[in-house]
């Protein structure tokens, strides 16, 4: 299907718009009255622009206040009017779109309003548009998608028909059989179509429309339901993105509209109307890669922790280091020198690399170019949104490359092992990349994404939201935080899974590790909320270990210092505990705000 975006849904000038809009691969676009406004380019200049940059011009928009109003006032508005229907087709859309009024002087009378719409269709049928009547979810009068087509009926104009937009007609209501009479309206009628997600808010309907929406996928409407039922209808125009989104206007333009069109593949997939290579799911964590330019701190780290440094890369300055099936990369080459210790590459178990790297790349997530010297083993990565280099890895597969062969065993003794793997990995993004990351991870990789939680920090809140595979041997939590200058809350984090987080705290503390302290005042909470074999709430007070139930069981886990960007979190789940102690982030990020200070002072 064709796939246009409003201008509005985009930061920058009018022409940086359309330029984002076309690399992305939009088939057209929605010119926003303001955009047009703003523009030194003529209706004509613009025209000609789209038409340079293989875009159509959909629709112009707004046309607001119009209809069931005095026959004076409605004269007004009918100059207005035929203004604006000129401008379209200088434009060169075909369609004006006219928002039902929200103005004091219109009455409740759907007579005069159809009669009103139709005498506009004749305007704009003379400049060669058409009109399309949106029902606005805070409409005067007019404010339910099937008022707004029964008026639109009514007045059985050709040149008149009716816009349907997902965020009017879903934030006023979530039930299935509401949008059932979508069907009944015949697909011809239906002049254009909108789609916007959002996250359910319990607030101001015009706010949260103004601010809040977001791309398909990235929230919490059913977009794929009421999108069956408009195709059922016979509708082929476009699919068009109008989003107003605060994060949206301010990121930069080329990757949003990126992001916008990779939402339009994936509802397209979920209903039948696109076929893309199938979702790969990935089936573990092969490795966790950290650069550093100073690999003492991290080597110290790692081998208090019980890592021993397995191999080294054959022809780079990368070394592999593992307890039992954790596997950590540390690359100290040139190119990390002023980055500090980050993680900069996960390495994620797929059963068809080849098959996920197609999949990447008909989602706009092409693979990543590669040095690579004779001797290497293909090894194909994609770039997430916030820049971590995501591999697509076999290891041990049987007639798949396997990328240990790039490494040469140090022939060390391993220590023995006492962590079974990777638990989950923590990922901070940027600020302007969360709900991108979200749909990313969904869509390019197949994960599936929990809801949202907020996490209270001493300096701002933070969003968390976890993406993992069905059976959990792949979780990612992608975080996004309010204080963007504040390193400690935007670090990256490794959790490894042991059996015994007391022994595992007691072994790395042995070994020199140190352990993020907590407050005793945490543990007096605890006191209160849970019940401790004797000796226990001690234990986990010396060594720093936090505590957590739900449902399914319990979590205990302890943190260690910081490394440049960089903690481990030792994590033990019991009876099938599925969450993260989201209950406890706000003792962890306050105690590593405490260290901090010291440190710094």
């Amino acid at each position: 299907m064709r796939t246009s975006i409003a201008t509005v849904s985009l930061s920058g000038s009018l022409t940086e718009k359309l330029t984002a809009a076309a690399r992305a691969g939009f088939d057209g676009v929605e010119i926003f009255e303001n955009d047009l406004l703003a523009s030194t380019l003529t209706p004509e200049e613009i025209r000609a622009r789209c038409a340079d940059l293989g875009l159509t011009v959909e629709l112009f928009q707004p046309l607001r206040d119009i209809e069931a109003v005095p026959e004076e006032v409605f004269a007004r508005n009918l100059r207005r009017a035929r203004h604006k229907c000129e401008l379209t087709r200088r434009l060169g859309a075909g369609t004006v779109l006219v928002c039902s009024s929200v103005s004091p002087q219109a009455v409740n009378d759907d007579a005069l309003a159809a009669e009103q719409l139709s005498r506009l269709a004749d305007t704009a049928r003379d400049c060669g548009v058409r009109v399309a009547y949106e029902a606005l979810a805070w409409g005067r009068h007019v404010s339910t998608y099937d008022h707004a087509w029964r008026i639109v009926a009514s007045a059985g104009h050709p040149a008149l028909g009716t816009c349907l937009d997902s965020f009017h007609i879903l934030s006023r209501s979530d039930d299935p059989k509401d949008l059932e009479g979508i069907e009944d309206i015949p697909g011809e009628k239906i002049f254009f179509l909108q789609l916007a997600d959002a996250p359910l808010l319990a607030m101001d309907v015009l706010q949260w429309s103004r601010h809040y929406r977001c791309f398909p996928g990235q929230g919490g409407f059913d977009l794929a339901g009421l999108l069956r039922h408009v195709l059922s209808t016979g509708y082929d125009g476009p699919l068009s993105l109008e989003v107003f989104n605060d994060v949206f206007r301010q990121a930069e333009a080329a990757p949003t509209a990126v992001d916008a069109r990779r939402s339009l593949l994936v509802l397209q997939e979920s209903v039948g109307r696109a076929r893309l290579p199938a979702p790969v799911i990935p089936t573990g964590v092969a490795f966790a890669e950290l650069v550093t330019p100073d690999a003492g701190p991290l080597t110290a780290l790692l081998g208090a922790l019980g890592f021993t440094r397995a191999a080294r890369h054959r022809r780079k300055p990368v070394t592999l280091w593992e307890q039992g099936d954790a596997r950590i990369l540390v690359d100290t080459g040139p190119a990390v020198r002023r980055d500090g210790t980050r993680l900069a590459a996960i390495g994620l178990e797929s059963p068809d690399p080849a098959g996920a790297a197609r999949r990447a790349e008909a989602l706009l997530a092409p693979v990543l170019p590669r040095r690579r010297t004779p001797g290497d083993t293909p090894q194909d990565a994609v770039a997430a949104p916030d820049g971590t280099e995501l591999f697509l890895c076999a290891t041990g597969s049987r007639g798949l490359p396997d990328w240990r062969a790039d490494f040469e065993d140090t022939g060390r003794e391993p220590e023995p092992a006492h962590l079974s793997g990777i638990d989950h990995l923590a990922l901070t993004q940027p600020w302007h990349h969360f709900d991108e990351a979200a749909l990313f991870h969904r869509g390019v990789l197949g994960l599936r994404a929990q809801e949202s939680v907020d996490l209270a920090d001493p300096y701002g809140l933070l969003r968390s939201r976890v993406v993992t595979n069905p059976d959990g041997s792949v979780r990612i939590a992608l975080t996004v935080g309010a204080a963007p200058t504040d390193d400690t809350v935007h670090a990256q984090h490794i959790a490894l899974a042991t059996g015994d987080v007391v022994a595992s705290a007691r072994r790395f503390r042995e070994a020199g590790g140190t352990l993020l302290p907590v407050p005793a005042n945490y543990y007096d909470d605890l006191a209160a909320r849970f019940e401790f074999a004797d000796g226990e709430l001690e234990t986990y007070r010396d060594l720093g270990i936090l505590y957590d139930r739900d449902a399914h069981g319990a979590f205990r886990h302890c943190y260690t210092r910081t490394v440049g960007r960089v903690f481990f979190e030792l994590v033990q789940r019991d009876d099938g505990y599925r969450g993260y102690g989201a209950a406890n982030a706000p003792v962890r990020l306050a105690a590593q705000h405490t260290v901090r200070a010291l440190t710094d002072g």
